[in-house]
């Protein structure tokens, strides 16, 4: 097909004709689809069943360094746990805080930290004025929920396929004494799905920032969320890489099994310096005694080790990858050489990133929700939900089964190409 740009008036006042009597269809439809959150859909979920039989009432309960896991104590994560969320990202056990089971919460927890206690002995963030964060867009909207609460200001900084507009970051974190971190998804990125490149992870270890308590937000979200099973993705140790260019303290690494379990009863941890996680314990000792152990335990005789969750992610990938190419198919053959959109096709993580023509989201996501299908919503990719062109959409495929996610594919398509022809008709007038 013609490229829409191409198109005279005409010919597009047909095709939008054409496209509003096929949206009609779908709308008569009374569809209830939902693709607007990167769940795990119920068979992953029944992927897992299996850590439910792992611990019974006759089972013992001891872990390898003696401790009764049913009582009190451990602060940091017993040792098994540790190991096996530390190989996650290749950190030492010794680097890694074993938390509950969301890292959404130990990054919350961190930046209230920061806020209200300081880095390192420092001086609360909350009493230096007007902090400030970098934030790489698109990027992922519950980051920004949590900058956003404590009064952060947040900067945008553009993402390129090896990672964040590092000639902005570095410029921007060295001048100015405010910015006092940013946020990163280094591996999959949300919603783009890009991998950072060795040159961007050096680069970040190499800062220097102008406030002796900045420090990166390194949210390994997907670092085993691989969609192939030839070369998986690789980016180098963020840990190892500032301990080299004598920054080891700059950053804070995430990393939970949510979507590798069950997301609601997952384990999350912190990977940090020497220094800065006896600084974290000592904080966490008046937040709490320990978190659930049991759990903890309970993950680690599922999987056994890291080959065990390897082996694991394997099969989420073969649960999830058809759904990652139907997607890219029907937006191939729908909207391909239309000249109107564009999007990723990333290897591994839980989105896709889509961009429509400037000014054109919000309605595409309006449009969609009319017709019963829901997306996240529009701008949700920036901070403050704010998309100054009103073009990124973040798509979910893991949810919906197969079939359901075909018939949301085409009522997207459908949707973006009449929006499309509406607003160069408009253009065109």
């Amino acid at each position: 097909m013609k490229a829409y740009k191409d198109m005279t008036r005409e010919e597009l006042f047909a095709e939008k004709e054409k496209l509003e009597a096929m949206y009609q269809d779908y709308k008569g439809q009374n569809l209830a689809l939902n693709m607007s959150r990167g769940k795990p859909s119920a068979s992953q979920l029944d992927l897992s069943k299996g850590m439910m039989d792992v611990l019974r009432s006759d089972s013992n309960l001891t872990c390898e360094d003696g401790t009764d896991c049913r009582n009190y104590g451990v602060l940091d994560g017993i040792p098994e746990a540790k190991r096996l969320l530390a190989g996650m990202i290749g950190a030492k056990p010794e680097q890694v805080i074993v938390y509950g089971n969301s890292s959404l919460n130990v990054m919350y927890d961190s930046v209230a930290r920061c806020m209200y206690e300081g880095v390192l002995g420092g001086k609360p963030w909350a009493l230096q004025g007007k902090v400030k964060f970098l934030c790489p867009v698109p990027g992922y909207d519950r980051h920004f929920g949590i900058t956003e609460h404590f009064g952060v200001e947040m900067i945008n900084v553009p993402m390129t396929p090896d990672g964040p507009d590092m000639d902005m970051v570095e410029k921007l974190v060295s001048e100015d004494p405010l910015v006092k971190g940013i946020w990163c998804v280094p591996k999959y990125t949300n919603p783009q799905g890009y991998v950072y490149s060795d040159e961007t992870v050096r680069r970040f270890a190499n800062l220097k920032p102008a406030a002796e308590d900045f420090r990166i937000f390194w949210d390994n979200a997907y670092c085993i969320h691989h969609l192939y099973n030839g070369e998986p993705a690789q980016i180098l140790n963020i840990l190892e890489e500032c301990e080299k260019a004598g920054n080891p303290d700059m950053v804070y690494e995430f990393v939970s099994t949510s979507k590798v379990v069950f997301p609601g009863s997952g384990m999350a941890a912190l990977a940090a310096s020497t220094a800065n996680v006896a600084s974290i314990k000592k904080q966490m000792a008046v937040q709490t005694i320990g978190h659930d152990k049991v759990n903890q335990l309970r993950h680690v005789r599922f999987f056994g080790d890291n080959k065990g969750m390897e082996a694991h992610m394997k099969k989420h990938a073969d649960l999830i990858r058809p759904k990652f190419e139907a997607l890219i198919s029907i937006m191939e053959e729908d909207l391909g050489g239309l000249d109107i959109a564009e999007w990723t096709n990333p290897k591994g993580g839980y989105f896709i990133g889509f961009d429509s023509m400037p000014g054109c989201a919000k309605e595409i996501v309006a449009k969609m929700k009319e017709a019963g299908v829901i997306l996240t919503g529009a701008g949700a990719t920036f901070p403050y939900h704010i998309d100054p062109q009103d073009r990124n959409i973040r798509l979910a495929p893991t949810f919906p089964t197969i079939d359901e996610l075909k018939l949301a594919s085409r009522v997207f398509t459908v949707c973006v190409r009449l929006v499309s022809a509406e607003k160069l008709l408009a253009e065109k007038a």
